[in-house]
């Protein structure tokens, strides 16, 4: 067992605090991370209040995760000592169910293991997350992170990076496309990057236009004002592909009328309301809506792969461990642009 410090929740109302938590021994396949930083991601935020349901506390969160191997178990064959790797969302799967054969361990029909908050097959403890200076994972469930990457912005890409990554991937986003994001936050700037270097033609539609140039930057061709009526009369019809990436509750129908007949939107925010859909507004024009997590471990490599060949990395604003709750607040207020990264060097 080893100890390390790391910040946790108490509950779901309180702050989260510095404390200890202990890192099991490794098993054969397991290898020890020493963390070098940590994304944080509204998810983390959801999970620590107890928006997405019951969890046990004291709770470390973080699923964005980068550092370099400092232990491997004695049959680890694809990491050694030294090794630049990150963590991504989950960190075990049941390996046997058909999705976890598909190579995608997001949709284990017996549910995969989440990097925090979630039950440790090893040892029945439950799982601990990024905001801490070690951790322990399977070798299978570990990343190979590209040396040309910056290693302080690579961490939102093992969340933010893989949620856009894996629905513009599945429904094939490439040249002569129109893709539309809807929000320009941690996950949309993530779509527009990624989306534009797929070849797409990548439209925002955002609330107001005040981040317009930063969606021209990432590389959008165009960026809309959804509180503006007029945008949605402009846009009827135009997209072959609306990736929304925003957790509250939008017109369902009004952003719907902009797909293209046999055109999809994707959901991968996660409002707290359920949103309601017009079934008049996807019949006329045979339009689909569907919903899509993160990717499998294969996909996730994928992604970090083609992210160091196109030089995408998330733009990020680095902070101290202690600074985490301020963060917090700042994330509910919308003011990072566009994610923040824990310098787990700060944990000591």
């Amino acid at each position: 067992m080893r100890t390390v410090n790391a910040y946790a929740a108490p509950s779901a109302t309180e702050p989260l605090v510095k404390t200890t938590i202990e890192r099991r021994d490794l098993l054969p396949g397991d290898v020890m991370i020493d963390i070098a930083y940590a994304g944080i991601c509204h998810s983390d935020i959801h999970t620590v209040r107890g928006e997405w349901g019951p969890i046990q506390y004291p709770q470390v969160v973080g699923h964005e995760i980068v550092g370099h191997v400092t232990e491997v178990g004695s049959d680890v064959t694809k990491y050694a000592v030294g090794d630049l790797v990150g963590v991504g969302c989950m960190v075990n799967s049941c390996g046997e169910c058909e999705q976890c054969l598909a190579g995608q361990e997001q949709y284990c029909l017996r549910g995969n293991i989440g990097t925090y908050a979630s039950v440790d097959p090893a040892d029945g403890t439950i799982t601990q997350g990024g905001y801490s200076q070690a951790v322990v994972v399977d070798q299978d469930f570990v990343l190979r992170v590209p040396e040309s990457l910056d290693l302080e912005k690579v961490a939102p890409l093992l969340c933010a990076g893989i949620t856009l990554y894996s629905p513009l991937h599945h429904w094939k986003a490439g040249p002569g496309m129109q893709v539309a994001i809807v929000g320009l936050g941690g996950l949309g700037h993530m779509g527009v990057k990624i989306a534009a270097a797929l070849g797409a033609e990548v439209t925002v539609l955002s609330q107001t236009t005040s981040k317009q140039a930063d969606s021209l930057k990432f590389g959008a061709k165009a960026h809309y004002a959804t509180k503006d009526p007029e945008t949605f009369e402009e846009l009827k019809g135009s997209f072959d592909l609306i990736i929304n990436t925003v957790s509250a509750t939008i017109d369902m129908g009004a952003h719907l009328s902009l797909l293209k007949v046999d055109g999809t939107m994707v959901n991968v925010g996660a409002p707290s309301e359920p949103l309601q859909v017009p079934a008049f507004a996807l019949l006329p024009g045979r339009r689909s809506w569907a919903g899509s997590s993160i990717g499998g471990i294969k996909e996730t490599q994928e992604m970090l792969d083609f992210c160091a060949e196109h030089g995408i990395l998330p733009e990020t604003e680095l902070i101290s461990a202690d600074q985490v709750n301020e963060a917090y607040e700042r994330v509910l207020a919308s003011d990072v642009r566009y994610r923040f990264v824990i310098d787990a060097a700060t944990l000591a």
